[in-house]
């Protein structure tokens, strides 16, 4: 690369090499002073790279270690609002998603209460199973109000945007501001077990409720994740922070 090479160059080098497998998950990123030699960079630049790399999800810092390729489960929703500034798609390497459903729902009383609609109010909804290298890893069902569904009708379609509440945050013009998320575990449905290739009789799963809200206080998307495993924690983290970068 020319001595011009600019911080999102070496994040567009490196972000190539983990999608295609050049460089897997676990393994040790090029030290910064390697990256400042082999672009032939200051530490500033270098260092600014590797930011972006870890916004993204696709690197995580292990004190005494180095920067590592992240495992592919490493994934929360500040990442992939800043891996879809970067790409233009929410999705990571190697991750495809395929849309079960669309359609109106009644709000049930998971979902009412965090849209602040009375329980019944139809809502759209968006299903899709969400995989890795072929392998399902979970279902997510995405529950929008009237706004903005009117401002995205193409939400209303059986295809993957790849970035959907991105899409709508742009269209009703704010940025996605702050994520409530709310992990608990219970048993998966019949309905969880097939879209996930779930084959035990019962099975434990992760269950994440995020309410994604913009920078005016509306919210822009419910979504309700199943995944394997089983944990319980609760968070809020501003996204609009986490993007300056």
């Amino acid at each position: 690369m020319p001595e011009s090479t600019g911080y999102s160059d070496i994040a567009a080098h490196y972000r190539q090499q983990i999608q295609d497998g050049t460089l897997s998950p676990g393994d040790l990123m090029p030290s910064m002073r390697e990256v400042c030699e082999r672009f032939g960079v200051a530490g500033t630049t270098a260092n600014r790279a590797y930011r972006q790399l870890k916004m993204e999800g696709l690197t995580i810092a292990r004190p005494g270690v180095g920067t590592l390729v992240a495992p592919v489960i490493s994934n929360n929703i500040s990442a992939r609002v800043a891996l879809y500034e970067a790409t233009g798609s929410a999705l990571g390497g190697g991750e495809s998603s395929r849309i079960i459903e669309v359609g109106t729902v009644g709000a049930d009383s998971l979902v009412a209460p965090r849209l602040d609609v009375t329980p019944g109010t139809p809502v759209y909804v968006r299903r899709r199973v969400v995989s890795r290298g072929g392998v399902p890893v979970h279902m997510s069902s995405s529950y929008y109000p009237t706004y903005v569904i009117e401002v995205t009708p193409e939400l209303t379609q059986p295809a993957s945007t790849g970035g959907s509440r991105e899409l709508a945050a742009a269209r009703l013009g704010s940025p996605q501001d702050q994520v409530l998320e709310e992990v608990t575990s219970r048993m998966a449905t019949e309905a969880e077990k097939q879209a996930l290739g779930l084959t035990a009789g019962d099975v434990v799963v992760t269950q994440v409720v995020r309410t994604v809200s913009l920078a005016d206080g509306r919210v822009v998307e419910v979504a309700v994740k199943i995944a394997g495993g089983s944990t319980i924690l609760r968070w809020t983290s501003s996204l609009s922070a986490q993007q300056d970068v």
